[in-house]
């Protein structure tokens, strides 16, 4: 399986990271300067995969390396986030 590195859309206001021929994307709205990030999605035959985990992570780690305020809406995003010790540092 080969995955991407994060792309950021800012006029879509998404993540996507690609997947082999497919895509997983964040989606997020913007309020104050801070990203709320408020969908995930990865496709059904890639679940299970950890693809969302990651797709997490990187987007995480994006917004921490352009020292972008987010807060995660997405009850998954919340999970992931919470779950990882890698992200409580970020966070």
């Amino acid at each position: 399986m080969k995955i991407s590195e994060i792309q950021h859309y800012q006029e879509f206001k998404t993540f996507v990271m690609k997947v082999d021929d497919d895509f997983a994307k964040i989606e997020y709205t913007e309020k104050d300067n801070c990203y709320y990030l408020v969908h995930s999605e990865v496709p059904k035959h890639l679940r299970g995969k950890g693809i969302g985990k990651e797709l997490v992570e990187k987007t995480f780690e994006y917004l921490h390396l352009n020292q972008i305020k987010a807060i995660a809406v997405c009850s998954y995003i919340k999970a992931v986030a919470n779950r990882s010790e890698k992200l409580k540092m970020l966070i």
